[in-house]
């Protein structure tokens, strides 16, 4: 159970989670709570995937802006 843990408190923290999160799936772990640990993970999941897709805009932005330049300039 201790290897589980820590490898799971490692995965947490390589796909970006915070402490606090990280703390929390602990705590869910270790009680037994696999449920509400599961739950936990996937609102975490939810994050990761709203902070993509923001991340994702502002790429399409710098995308459209070279674009822009380059129809600018190249002329």
């Amino acid at each position: 159970m201790m290897d589980q843990l820590e490898n799971m408190k490692t995965m947490l923290s390589d796909a970006g989670l915070g402490h606090e999160d990280i703390a929390r799936a602990e705590k869910l772990m270790e009680a037994g709570m696999i449920d509400d640990l599961i739950r936990h993970m996937r609102l975490c999941r939810c994050q990761l995937m709203e902070d993509l897709h923001e991340t994702q805009k502002r790429v399409d932005r710098m995308d459209h802006l070279i674009r822009n330049t380059e129809k600018t300039f190249s002329k």
